[in-house]
């Protein structure tokens, strides 16, 4: 098979990277896509940096197997653990990351603190506190770690009086002093963004990196030559570790849905 007929790989913790893989679709309509996730070892933002490289490097050697021809990291939490590795051990391909898309929410210059949702580990890792550090004079930023909201997202519930219970919860501190803008920095996040946008009942941007992350990944694909110019219909697969048949359908409807833009 030619190089540019292969499919892009994608992999995150579980069904999250599939709020970038939507944009991905959108923006390269030509292109075949195979997507893995780990839910059975979901989530990764409560586990060691080891743990996450090992289960991530597990993931790419599964999608290696599937003859990919570019592979993208929509987790966070693995980007932040393992990119440089994987980029090491994988030179010969494009290897996209994403990370909190913290200069677009900056670019706003609104009054109030940036709010960055995250797991633990994306805000405890090294490379967060280096993007923190190249915007702090900027602008007024506030890490907020999120435990518990990738599992409730991951077993469906994405909208409805717990999510928003749970926004409140972690918002409430913020409202007083103002809201600049909400950076989504887990890629399970996309898909409360309804329920954020009634929790903060304001023209707040919401802001995600699945954009950035797809356009980049055409531009590495354009680099390489490796953008497909078929014409034939585009397949698109999902896999995933856990042995719950269910999380398949989910990923399948959540790919599917189309969710109220913000920001």
């Amino acid at each position: 098979m030619k190089e540019e007929h292969k499919p892009i790989g994608f992999f995150d913790s579980g069904i999250g990277g599939i709020s970038v893989l939507r944009e991905a679709v959108k923006l390269l309509p030509k292109e075949n896509f195979i997507y893995f996730g780990d839910s059975k070892n979901a989530p990764y933002g409560v586990r060691t940096v080891e743990e996450v490289k090992k289960l991530t490097f597990n993931a790419f050697d599964f999608l290696i197997s599937k003859n990919v021809k570019a592979i993208v990291v929509a987790c966070n939490t693995a980007t932040s653990a393992a990119i440089e590795d994987l980029r090491k051990e994988y030179d010969t391909m494009p290897v996209i990351g994403i990370e909190p898309a913290l200069k677009p929410a900056v670019e706003f210059h609104r009054s109030g603190r940036i709010i960055i949702m995250a797991t633990p580990m994306t805000l405890a890792e090294k490379k967060f506190s280096s993007l923190m550090k190249k915007y702090e004079e900027d602008a007024d930023i506030q890490p907020l770690p999120c435990p518990g909201l990738v599992e409730l997202i991951e077993s469906g519930v994405t909208e409805g009086p717990i999510i928003e219970d749970y926004l409140k919860r972690k918002l409430d501190p913020y409202f007083e002093e103002g809201i600049a803008a909400v950076v989504l920095g887990c890629t399970h996040y996309p898909f409360i963004k309804g329920s954020l946008i009634n929790v903060l009942k304001q023209d707040t941007p919401i802001i995600d990196g699945s954009l950035g992350t797809s356009r980049q990944l055409k531009r590495e694909l354009s680099k390489f030559g490796i953008l497909s110019k078929s014409n034939n219909r585009r397949k698109i697969e999902i896999y995933n570790s856990s042995d719950d048949p269910e999380i398949i359908n989910l990923s399948y409807k959540l790919l599917e849905r189309d969710d109220t833009p913000a920001g």
